[in-house]
């Protein structure tokens, strides 16, 4: 998944669930991109989770910063 970030998971995963849903594919192949699918939400996940974690740190800092003055 290092190959993405965070938009361009996103960009993917809208181009696997429009694919998903024109059921042009058979089956083995709509479980591939269901996999896929399924990492990259994992990806987001964390991504967004870690960038949740750094904000609050972040403001953490900021507020104690101020309360120290």
């Amino acid at each position: 998944m290092n190959k993405y970030t965070i938009d361009t998971a996103l960009e993917r995963l809208n181009e696997i669930t429009e694919t998903l849903e024109s059921g042009e594919y058979d089956l083995d192949s709509s479980m591939k991109l269901y996999e896929e699918g399924v990492k990259l939400v994992a990806f987001c996940n964390k991504t967004l989770l870690n960038a949740k974690q750094k904000i609050s740190e972040l403001s953490e800092l900021s507020e104690g910063d101020f309360q120290n003055e």
